[in-house]
């Protein structure tokens, strides 16, 4: 069955360019070549580097944020007041709402990662607590841990057999346990500093777009890398109220939804305005770089985690695309065409599937901006081109021609800094860097 294109007037250039060998990326080049500007200073911003010293920020390592002081350059820009409302729909650990919060901005975020969502929502609660309460129930459960059962984990799962020793995981096992007696909100705050120890305790890092396991790793012990979280997690709320103030603020709504389909997402108003970044297209597989946090608290099985890894936006080569899924976009159609047809060597086979598998779910998310955003509302979306087999992909511009179909208008496409290819990429193809840009819309 031929899928019904969001897009039908692109259907005869695809088929075009697929005939014609038509030089799409070109031609898209070439359109929007005049709002493509360097900015090369917001690149330490599209980073999460600088938000590991700022407190509350700092505790859990989610790599793939960016920074406090991005949202708070685009909230200026913008000139967002407390009559509007922000919305995130990739909200990761949750910057964008964090710092909605700290400039007294109304802010919705989501994330189809429940431990994303989960980091979010905790975050802000913060503020509501003392800090020598930390302390002080960490001492209580300390005093009784080994009268605590183990906690049920996603054992079945393949990672978790190899992450920790045994003794190592009954203890883990054993705190988690634990921190299910405590009330919200001391219980939310003290399972997120547990989920971020459980990397170093294990023999596991995050490199790249994998968990990889490093048996040589220096082993940490649970209880007492928490006690060192919690003591952090105290000097944190000291700094907090000293740097930001200790008036009380308006906590986000923080919701576990799917950026593709907002029906049943909550807005008290239409948003303003959207500071975020997707998910891009560079075979990152969220569910398994954060397989041992949704193992411990998000998934019962490996199941869970299978059917979570299939449901999550398509930017990684597990992926699965149906048969009526076809490239949505003529850039996308040629790339896929030459990788496919030509007789590219990839590194996996995978790669254009994922290709279309993630511009097709994105051009239903931004279908959905559209559809919620009032009008004039704003648009600051951070985005990384990629390259597969030395063949660019222009993901800013094709995700900007999109949105001009759907009723945006691209008011300009900023350059934050360009970012190299893999040694292996560089070898073969030359040293072309690649794009990472901040692609700003308005919604006419």
């Amino acid at each position: 069955m031929k899928q019904l294109s969001l897009f039908p007037e692109w259907e005869d250039e695809t088929a075009k360019s697929s005939i014609n060998n038509y030089d799409e990326r070109q031609r898209i080049e070439t359109k929007f070549s005049h709002l493509i500007q360097e900015e090369l200073k917001l690149g330490k911003l599209v980073s999460y580097i600088s938000n590991k010293s700022l407190p509350i920020l700092g505790l859990y390592r989610y790599k793939e944020a960016f920074a406090f002081s991005f949202v708070e350059e685009f909230i200026k820009r913008f000139q967002l007041t407390n009559k509007d409302l922000i919305f995130e729909p990739f909200c990761g650990m949750g910057t964008t709402p964090f710092t909605a919060m700290h400039a007294n901005i109304k802010a919705v975020a989501i994330d189809k990662l429940p431990i994303a969502a989960f980091i979010a929502n905790t975050m802000p609660l913060f503020w509501l607590v003392e800090p020598s309460s930390l302390h002080h129930n960490f001492e209580l459960l300390q005093n009784k841990l080994r009268q605590f059962s183990p906690a049920d984990v996603a054992s079945d799962v393949a990672i978790m057999k190899k992450a920790f020793s045994p003794e190592t995981l009954t203890e883990l096992c054993q705190w988690k346990t634990a921190i299910e007696t405590l009330s919200s909100p001391i219980k939310d705050i003290f399972l997120l500093l547990f989920l971020s120890i459980l990397e170093p305790c294990s023999y596991t890092a995050k490199d790249g777009q994998f968990l990889r396991i490093k048996k040589d790793k220096k082993i940490y012990s649970p209880t007492e890398i928490l006690q060192q979280k919690i003591y952090q997690a105290e000097q944190d709320i000291f700094s907090m109220r000293t740097l930001w103030g200790n008036k009380k603020r308006q906590l986000p709504q923080i919701q576990l939804a799917d950026a593709r389909d907002l029906k049943n997402v909550q807005f008290s108003q239409k948003p303003t305005a959207i500071i975020t970044s997707p998910p891009y297209p560079n075979r990152y597989d969220y569910t398994r770089i954060y397989s041992l946090e949704l193992c411990f608290n998000f998934v019962k099985n490996f199941e869970e985690l299978k059917e979570l890894r299939f449901s999550v936006l398509r930017s990684h080569i597990e992926s699965k695309v149906q048969d009526n899924d076809t490239p949505n976009h003529p850039v996308i159609a040629e790339i896929v065409d030459i990788l496919r047809q030509q007789g590219k060597v990839l590194n996996n086979p995978r790669i254009p599937d994922m290709l279309v598998g993630y511009f097709v779910d994105m051009s239903l998310v931004i279908k959905e901006w559209s559809r919620v955003l009032t009008s004039g509302a704003k648009v600051a979306m951070v985005v990384d081109n990629v390259r597969f087999a030395g063949e660019l992909v222009p993901v800013d511009l094709i995700l900007s021609e999109m949105a001009e179909k759907v009723g945006f208008k691209v008011e300009k496409i900023i350059v934050a800094r360009y970012k190299g290819n893999s040694s292996q990429q560089m070898g073969k193809y030359g040293r072309i860097p690649v794009r990472e840009s901040i692609v700003i819309w308005q919604k006419n």
